[in-house]
């Protein structure tokens, strides 16, 4: 298997476990918390946030370093942005991507100082999705058009 393959994959798996997190976060955890008891939801919440602090380090380090060793391999597309369709693409979807991390780590941060209440943690989620389901669109639209 070549490493840009290994990359590949190991990308394209810490993609859909952090989409899929975010996915249930923004979509379905709302909904269920309000066919819940007020205890049972905020358990169950408590529950799913401890344990994305857990996993999601080790997916967004998977993730962004796998993303670093594709970018490496598209260095010659890197360097000239508006030289193709591929490589302005490429830098939106990195862009976005920073935008992610600058994300997660004003989450941290908000959390350190007890400042990541429950509509904070709601609109950052949701840009958060939004960014991620762009992410996605543009990494098919990369070698399609």
């Amino acid at each position: 298997m070549s490493t840009y393959l290994l990359f590949l994959l190991l990308h394209l798996l810490a993609a859909i476990v952090f989409i899929g997190t975010v996915v249930v976060e923004v979509l379905f955890l709302p909904g269920v918390r309000r066919r819940l008891p007020a205890a049972t939801a905020r358990r169950l919440e408590a529950a799913f946030a401890a344990q994305a602090r857990v996993v999601m380090p080790w997916v967004l380090a998977v993730l962004y370093l796998a993303g670093l060793g594709l970018a490496w391999h598209h260095r010659g597309a890197l360097a000239q942005p508006l030289g193709s369709h591929f490589a302005m693409l490429l830098w939106a979807k990195m862009v976005l991507a920073a935008s992610v991390f600058g994300h997660f780590l004003r989450a941290m941060a908000w959390q350190r100082q007890g400042r990541l209440d429950g509509p904070r943690s709601q609109r950052l989620h949701r840009s958060v999705l939004v960014h991620v389901l762009a992410i996605a669109v543009l990494a098919k639209l990369m070698f399609h058009l």
